[in-house]
C-alpha cells in the first residue's frame, strides 16, 4: 500500500472519530442511520494520475469538509456542514477503468447510501457514470472531466451536474491567447491522449485556430494512448516538422513526462508548448521546463484563481496542511463541494435534514454561487453545466527562490469562450463563434 492510500485510510478514521461513530465501509445504510450528509468522493488514488491530480483533489476535499464541519469558512459558507448536517466522506480510487467505476458508483449509491457523489477526472469515466446516475436518481457532481460529449449524450439531465468547464473552453481560450501572445506563429502541431478528451480537445483547438489565426497551418498530430509514459517516437515526429506551437491537452503524469522528455531533447527550445492542463505541475517543473511555455488551469483555478476571501481561506488552510499551494485540481474539487452545499441549502428543507436528490437537483439547476474561483453560473446544458472564464499565462522559473510562477496572464470571460446554451461546441466554433462577447 502506498503512502497516499495510507493517508486516505488514516483520514477516514479521523473523520469517524470526530463524528463519534465507526465509519464502516461495508455498512448499507450508515448515512440514513447517523443523520450525516454522506458524500462519495471519487478521484485517482493510484496510478500516474494520483500524484498530480488525485492527491490534490482528495486533499482539497479534506480541507473543505473539515472547515465546513467546523463552520469556519467565510460567508456565504460559514454555517456548519451541509444544511446543518455534519458531512461524512467516503473516498474511492478512480483507477481501474470505466466498467470498474460504474460498479463502484453503484456500490456508493446502493450500499453505502451516499447522499451525493462528487468526482471523476477521466472523461471516459464521466461518460460511463452519467447514464447510471440518471438511472439511479443519484445526485452527481462531476468536478473535473472535460469532454464536450457529456451533455451531447444526455440533453435532458436531471441528477448530473458539472461544476468544471467543458474542454471546448480550454481550447478556444488557448487559441485566443495565441492571437495575443504568439500572433506570428505559422506552424502548429499537437499531441493528445487518444480518447474522448484528447480527441475533442484537438478538434476544438484546430478549428478555433482556423478562424482566429488562419495563416497558421497544422503540420503534425500525434495521438498516443493514455498513460503511455514514453514519447520518444512522438517527439521525433514533432521535431521533424519544426512547429512554432505544440498544443497538448495531456494531463497528470503524462503531461509532466512529455514536458521533461521534450525539453531534454530540445523540442521546446524553438517551439512554444501550449498545455491546457499545465498549471497542475506548476510546483514540480522547476528548471526542467522552459520559460515562456504557455499553461492553463482549465478555468480560473489554481494559480489563476482570484484573490477573494474564499480563495484566501482555502489557500491558507491547504498550504498549512500540505506545505504546497493548491493547484487547479484542488480548486475544482473545492468548487464542486461548495456548489453542492449551496444547492442543498437552497433546497428549502428543515435545517438539519438532508434534502432528497430531487430537491438538491432542483436548487442546483441554473444556480449562481460563489467559489474559490469567483462567481459560478450553472448557465449551460439547461442549468447543469458551469460557465466561467478562463486564463492562460507563461511559465516562469525563478532560480533564486527555486519556484515556478505564471506571468503574462490573459483572462477571457465566459461569454467570450463558451458556446450558447443548446449549441454544440464544435458547431459554434466552425460557425466562427457567433455571439461571442470578447474584450
Amino acid at each position: 500500500m502506498n503512502n497516499y492510500k495510507k493517508n486516505i485510510l488514516k483520514h477516514r478514521l479521523t473523520l469517524a472519530i470526530t463524528a463519534g461513530v465507526a465509519l464502516s465501509m461495508g455498512s448499507s445504510a450508515m448515512a440514513a442511520e447517523n443523520g450525516k450528509f454522506r458524500i462519495g468522493v471519487v478521484t485517482f488514488l493510484s496510478g500516474p494520475a494520483a500524484g498530480p491530480f488525485g492527491e490534490p483533489s482528495a486533499n482539497a476535499a479534506k480541507v473543505l469538509v473539515e472547515g465546513l464541519n467546523q463552520g469556519k469558512l467565510p460567508a456565504p459558507y460559514n454555517t456548519i456542514g451541509i444544511n446543518g448536517a455534519e458531512i461524512e466522506v467516503v473516498i474511492i480510487d478512480e483507477a481501474g477503468g470505466a466498467a470498474k467505476q460504474v460498479e463502484e458508483f453503484r456500490n456508493l449509491v446502493q450500499r453505502q447510501k451516499v447522499d451525493a457523489v462528487v468526482g471523476y477526472i477521466s472523461s471516459g469515466d464521466c461518460l460511463a457514470i452519467a447514464p447510471v446516475a440518471e438511472e439511479l436518481g443519484a445526485m452527481t457532481v462531476f468536478y473535473d472531466c472535460g469532454t464536450s460529449q457529456l451533455f451531447n449524450e444526455d440533453k435532458t439531465p436531471q441528477f448530473v451536474f458539472r461544476t468544471g468547464l467543458d474542454a471546448a473552453v480550454d481550447n478556444i481560450g488557448a487559441a485566443r491567447y495565441l492571437t495575443k501572445a504568439r500572433p506570428d506563429a505559422q506552424k502548429v502541431a499537437g499531441i493528445q491522449q487518444n480518447y474522448a478528451f484528447g480527441q475533442d480537445s484537438w478538434k476544438d483547438f484546430t478549428h478555433s485556430m482556423e478562424h482566429l489565426m488562419p495563416k497558421a497551418k497544422v503540420v503534425e498530430s500525434q495521438m498516443p494512448k493514455v498513460f503511455q509514459g514514453q514519447y520518444g517516437a512522438e517527439i521525433s515526429a514533432l521535431s521533424v516538422k519544426r512547429p512554432d506551437i505544440i498544443h497538448s491537452s495531456f494531463w497528470g503524469g503524462d503531461m509532466e513526462a512529455l514536458v521533461l522528455q521534450a525539453n531534454a531533447r530540445g523540442l521546446l527550445e524553438d517551439a512554444t508548448a501550449v498545455l491546457t492542463c499545465g498549471e497542475s505541475a506548476l510546483d514540480r517543473y522547476k528548471d526542467q521546463a522552459p520559460n515562456g511555455m504557455v499553461i492553463g488551469g482549465r478555468g480560473p483555478f489554481g494559480a489563476f484563481a482570484p484573490d477573494n476571501e474564499l480563495n484566501r481561506w482555502f489557500k491558507d488552510k491547504y498550504q498549512v496542511a500540505y506545505s504546497t499551494a493548491p493547484t487547479y485540481p484542488a480548486s475544482k474539487m473545492a468548487q464542486a463541494i461548495l456548489g453542492l452545499k449551496h444547492a442543498a441549502e437552497n433546497a428549502k428543507v428543515e435545517p438539519g435534514k438532508i434534502p432528497a436528490p430531487q430537491e438538491i437537483a432542483k436548487a442546483f439547476k441554473g444556480a449562481t454561487f460563489e467559489s474559490v474561483s469567483g462567481t459560478v453560473q450553472m448557465a449551460r446544458a439547461g442549468g447543469h453545466q458551469a460557465m466561467q472564464g478562463i486564463s492562460y499565462g507563461e511559465y516562469q522559473y525563478d532560480k533564486a527562490s527555486k519556484k515556478g510562477g505564471v506571468q503574462n496572464v490573459i483572462a477571457f470571460s465566459g461569454e467570450c469562450v463558451t458556446p450558447p446554451d443548446g449549441t454544440a461546441a464544435l458547431e459554434w466554433i466552425k460557425a466562427g463563434f457567433p455571439g461571442a462577447q470578447c474584450n
